[in-house]
């Protein structure tokens, strides 16, 4: 059996079991197989998906952080509600969209996560940087939306930018580790960095009155 036969078997088996659990994507598999090894979620906390298209992390974090728990995502293109969360058409490098999903969080989350990944070019080196230019976005939405102790979870794509973005994470977290679960392709070069210990940011606040608010449903969809 070749490696790639092995690969696609192991594509088919993620992709069927999604089907059947009522996920929308196979890529619930990789937030639930992080949470496993590295245990990030706790009940009650307030989530921050970035890029939440199709809506499977959003599932995933709403059984991790339970009915006390908050979840809120944020995508630029509108898809069907995701029950127990609430979700944002927006965009990450807005102020405006981040005072609002700070409203609806009710303060500044727990755990900031993304599954973001650039459309994909075919050029390799490109589309790497581009992957990477996602992930400082995440590290900024981190400095504005995060408590500090926070977590992060964030997709990047491997390449020769990987230590300067690691060592921009490092500046922010006490601890980085860099993670590919079973659930990704073998074939990918897509690597998870997990962090946290957040320290706190000097970025300015955000200013704007938080009411505490029920979840809310409404449309997202694919972030770009």
């Amino acid at each position: 059996m070749t490696q790639r036969w092995l690969a696609e078997r192991r594509n088919e088996y993620y992709y069927r079991k999604a089907k059947k659990l009522d996920y929308r994507s196979r890529a619930a598999f990789k937030l639930l197989q992080i949470d496993e090894r590295f245990r990030l979620f706790e009940e009650g906390d307030k989530v921050l998906d970035l890029g939440a298209a199709p809506g499977g992390w959003l599932q995933v974090a709403v059984d991790l952080v339970g009915p006390e728990g908050r979840v809120v995502g944020i995508d630029l293109k509108s898809v069907k509600p995701v029950e127990g969360a609430s979700s944002i058409v927006g965009d990450i490098r807005s102020t405006e969209s981040m005072r609002e999903l700070r409203r609806l969080l009710g303060g500044k989350a727990d755990i900031v996560i993304s599954d973001m990944a650039p459309n994909i070019s075919g050029a390799y080196s490109t589309d790497h940087a581009r992957s990477v230019e996602l992930c400082e976005y995440c590290l900024a939405a981190a400095d504005s939306m995060l408590r500090e102790g926070g977590r992060l979870i964030m997709k990047v794509f491997q390449g020769d930018l990987m230590n300067g973005l690691r060592l921009d994470t490092e500046r922010r977290f006490d601890n980085v580790k860099v993670h590919s679960p079973d659930a990704s392709r073998k074939t990918s070069s897509e690597l998870y960095i997990i962090a946290d210990g957040f320290r706190g940011s000097d970025v300015e606040e955000i200013e704007d009155e938080v009411e505490e608010i029920k979840p809310e449903f409404t449309k997202k969809g694919t972030f770009l």
